[in-house]
């Protein structure tokens, strides 16, 4: 029989830890890692979205783990910058390399680098943030007179593709002030640590998207990375197959269990750009297609979103002012006096979380 949407609905969103947070024995990092990296584009983002799948997470736990090294934030999946372990940085960067190449190929800094010899500028960049971190304007002002040609901008974009470059704390650090500084990656976790690190393996990598967003096909996984041509990864691996309802060979882990579409699921809030929206090629497990353009904009905006009965049903967003701060939720259809009770008190949860000091407030409105 083939697996149901709401299934699959289910099913993801156990393996997400949407559909019940994880227990108090499981940290910040290992949820980080399970989820194979938390898109970051914006950097608050993975706060409210390890607050919904970790029981009594604290913020200022992730900043810990971002001064201490142990999570760091650069360019990885689809070239956006994501939120990884140490140790997902070191083995993933170097499996994405070709995919980052080829967006930077694709992108519209390209043609302003003016035939830049590729091992020449990665050899200045090395040796500029060997001798500091530097800002993205202290790299123009100091590769600009060694490129003339070039544009400096499309120059520091190369870099940021063709070089693991992390971007420094106290950037990411919930409640600190701070813009992009680039650091080297090896240098930041220390030589001991990148020599030791082992690359990704394709095999490895797939039973990890599995056990994160399973069950799914190649393509989802191509969606997911960015990177093309991944079907013959899954050959040869001990899988389970399935099929989806409308025909598609789906994948899992041969010891993976799906989750009864029955289940009932409570009102929950999705950060913004998490990957539970993204990291498929058909979303509708998820995002009902009618709902999809209010969600994600043409110009890449994803915005967090209300999960009702387990599947996107509005939008929210922080709103603050002197003294309060709110939860704004826009819900594409009527909300049932139960669920607007639970994202409620889901919300006031988060802002005892987020703005322990301000003044709490929620609101609805139809959109």
């Amino acid at each position: 029989m083939p697996l149901s949407q709401r299934t699959l609905n289910r099913t993801l969103l156990t393996r997400q830890h949407l559909l019940h947070r994880a227990g108090p024995a499981t940290t910040a990092e290992g949820v980080v890692a399970h989820l194979l990296g938390m898109q970051s584009q914006v950097p608050s983002s993975p706060y409210p979205g390890l607050w919904s799948r970790l029981d009594g997470f604290d913020v200022a736990e992730l900043g810990r783990l971002l001064t201490e090294r142990r999570v760091v934030r650069l360019a990885m999946m689809r070239s956006t910058v994501h939120l990884v372990t140490a140790r997902d940085a070191l083995g993933l960067r170097p499996w994405l390399a070709p995919m980052l190449r080829r967006s930077f190929a694709n992108s519209q800094w390209a043609k302003g680098l003016a035939g830049v010899d590729e091992a020449a500028l990665t050899a200045e960049g090395r040796a500029l943030l060997r001798e500091k971190p530097r800002t993205p304007a202290e790299l123009r002002a100091a590769l600009a007179p060694r490129f003339p040609a070039a544009d400096p901008a499309a120059l520091v974009h190369a870099l940021r593709s063709w070089l693991p470059l992390v971007q420094l704390p106290p950037r990411g650090v919930w409640g600190a002030n701070g813009g992009t500084t680039y650091g080297l990656l090896d240098e930041w976790l220390g030589a001991e640590q990148a020599r030791a690190a082992q690359p990704a393996d394709s095999a490895d990598v797939v039973r990890r998207y599995l056990a994160a967003f399973g069950p799914a096909a190649p393509a989802d996984l191509q969606k997911w990375s960015g990177l093309t041509g991944l079907k013959s990864a899954f050959s040869g691996l001990d899988l389970r197959t399935y099929t989806a309802e409308d025909g598609r060979e789906l994948y899992d882990l041969p010891d993976a269990e799906l989750t009864d579409s029955d289940v009932p699921v409570t009102a929950r809030f999705v950060a913004d750009f998490d990957n539970v929206l993204l990291a498929h090629a058909d979303r509708t497990r998820i995002v009902p297609e009618a709902h999809r353009s209010r969600v994600m904009t043409v110009n890449g905006i994803v915005r967090g979103t209300i999960l009702v009965d387990g599947f996107v049903a509005g939008t929210w967003r922080f709103a603050r002012a002197k003294g309060t701060a709110a939860v704004e939720v826009t819900h594409f259809a009527p909300l049932s006096a139960a669920d607007r009770t639970s994202l409620t008190s889901e919300a006031l949860r988060l802002l005892a979380t987020t703005d322990p000091e301000a003044t709490p407030e929620v609101t609805f409105t139809a959109g």
